[in-house]
């Protein structure tokens, strides 16, 4: 769990340490900026940003049901985070599995990509897509009600 908080709480360390510095020069509005910046990136690499995660298990059941993508991603991954943003809102319709936190997503994404944990893994009907465009992920998706 510690895990996918470790880059968000660096960002967060480094802008107190920045921050730090730069009130001890006696440059306020300099120092809110950089707390500002700081706290962005850690919010933006942070498990918050992303939808409710689901279990692989759970995810590939789901799935089967009614044909939604699956998305494998981890904390931190600019990709993922590329995928998440450009989706919007209508990446609540995709299940996430966080990686870091499911052993089974791990091994769905290591035996699609040759062992390797590359992310997002994106698997629609069954069939894994590394790291694909966002806008072919968003025509994968279900109409909007």
């Amino acid at each position: 769990m510690t895990r996918v908080w470790m880059l968000p709480g660096l960002f967060l360390l480094c802008g107190s340490l920045v921050a730090a510095g730069s009130i001890s020069d006696g440059k306020p509005v300099r120092t809110a900026v950089f707390l500002v910046v700081f706290v962005l990136l850690a919010a933006a690499h942070s498990p918050l940003v992303f939808p409710r995660r689901t279990e692989a298990a759970e995810a590939q059941r789901l799935s089967a049901a009614d044909g939604r993508p699956i998305v494998y991603w981890r904390p931190g991954c600019k990709y993922c985070l590329r995928l998440r943003l450009r989706l919007g809102r209508r990446a609540r319709q995709l299940y996430w599995v966080d990686i870091w936190r499911d052993p089974a997503g791990a091994a769905v994404v290591r035996a699609a990509n040759n062992g390797d944990e590359t992310v997002p893994t994106v698997v629609v009907a069954g069939r894994p897509f590394v790291n694909p465009d966002p806008a072919w992920v968003r025509e994968q998706l279900p109409p909007s009600a």
